[in-house]
C-alpha cells in the first residue's frame, strides 16, 4: 500500500493526471469538430501541461534553493525536461498561427509565476483573478489551439462550446478553492473567501444549469451528447455538492480533475 500511495502521489504532484485531463480535453474537441489529425495539438497540450504546472507549483521552491531537492522533486524535474522537449518536438509540428496562439499562452502562465512588473506579485497572487486566468487558458489550449490547428473557421458553435467548457472548469476550480479554504492566503480572496462556501456552492450549481442548457443552442451534436453532457453536470455537482475544507487533497487532484477524462472516456464509449 505504501509504494502505491508514492506512486499516486508521485503521479498527482508531477502533473501527469491534470496534463491526461486537457489531453482528455484536446480529445473531445477533436470528436465535436470531426477533428482527424488531433495528435500533434493533444500531445503538445499534454506535455506543455506537465512543464507549465510543474513550473508554476515548484519555481518558486527551485529559485530559493532553500533545501536539497528530494528524491520525488529531482523525478518531477527530469519528467519536466523529457516534457519540454517533447513540448517542443509536437510544438513544430503545429501550423504557424497555432505556434503564436501557443506562445501567447505561454506568456500567460509566465505572468502567473513571475513578477514581471516592478513591485507587484506574479498574477497567481493578484486579488480574484486566478480562477479566471486558469479557465480561460483551458479553453484556449483544449479548444481555440486544436480548432485553429486545423483551419477551422471561429463560430458560434465554438465560442457556445468555450463557454461550456470555460464553466465546468470553473466549477471545478470552486471545487479546489473550497477544499483550500483553511490553507490559502486571505488576499487571493478566491470565491468562497469572498462570498461563503454555502453561496459558492449556488453559484456553482447556477453555472451547472448553463453548462447543460448553453448546449441546446447548438444542433449538430447527437441527442446522446446530451445525456453524457448531463451525466457530467451531474457528476461535477455532487462533488461540489460535497466539498468541505475537511476533504483530502485526492478529492480533487485525483477524483475532481477525473472528470474531464470520464467525460472523454464516455464519448468513446458512446460513440465508438
Amino acid at each position: 500500500m505504501g509504494i502505491f500511495k508514492r506512486l499516486l502521489d508521485f503521479y498527482i504532484n508531477s502533473s501527469i493526471h491534470v496534463s491526461l485531463a486537457v489531453y482528455a480535453m484536446v480529445r473531445m474537441t477533436g470528436f465535436m469538430f470531426g477533428i482527424n489529425d488531433i495528435h500533434p495539438s493533444a500531445l503538445f497540450a499534454f506535455f506543455g501541461t506537465i512543464v507549465a504546472y510543474n513550473f508554476v507549483k515548484y519555481d518558486a521552491l527551485a529559485r530559493r534553493q532553500k533545501q536539497q531537492m528530494r528524491t520525488e522533486l529531482k523525478l518531477i524535474a527530469g519528467l519536466s525536461f523529457v516534457s519540454f522537449l517533447a513540448a517542443a518536438y509536437f510544438f513544430f509540428q503545429l501550423s504557424q498561427t497555432t505556434k503564436i496562439i501557443a506562445f501567447a499562452f505561454l506568456v500567460l502562465t509566465m505572468l502567473y509565476t513571475l513578477p514581471f512588473f516592478p513591485n507587484r506579485k506574479n498574477a497567481r497572487n493578484w486579488t480574484g483573478v486566478k480562477i479566471y486566468m486558469v479557465a480561460l487558458c483551458w479553453v484556449g489550449i483544449t479548444l481555440f489551439l486544436p480548432v485553429i490547428d486545423a483551419g477551422i473557421p471561429i463560430s458560434f458553435v465554438m465560442f457556445m462550446v468555450g463557454l461550456q467548457r470555460f464553466i465546468l472548469i470553473f466549477v471545478l476550480i470552486l471545487i479546489f478553492e473550497i477544499i483550500d479554504l483553511k490553507v490559502d492566503d486571505l488576499n487571493l480572496k478566491t470565491v468562497p473567501q469572498q462570498i461563503g462556501v454555502k453561496n459558492t456552492k449556488i453559484v456553482g450549481s447556477i453555472l451547472l444549469l448553463v453548462f447543460v442548457v448553453a448546449p441546446f443552442f447548438i444542433t449538430t451534436f447527437p441527442a446522446p451528447a446530451t445525456y453524457v453532457r448531463i451525466g457530467i453536470a451531474i457528476t461535477t455537482f455532487l462533488f461540489l455538492l460535497c466539498a468541505n475544507e475537511e476533504r483530502s487533497k485526492y478529492y480533487t487532484s485525483f477524483w475532481a480533475e477525473s472528470i474531464p477524462i470520464l467525460w472523454w472516456v464516455l464519448v468513446v464509449v458512446v460513440f465508438g
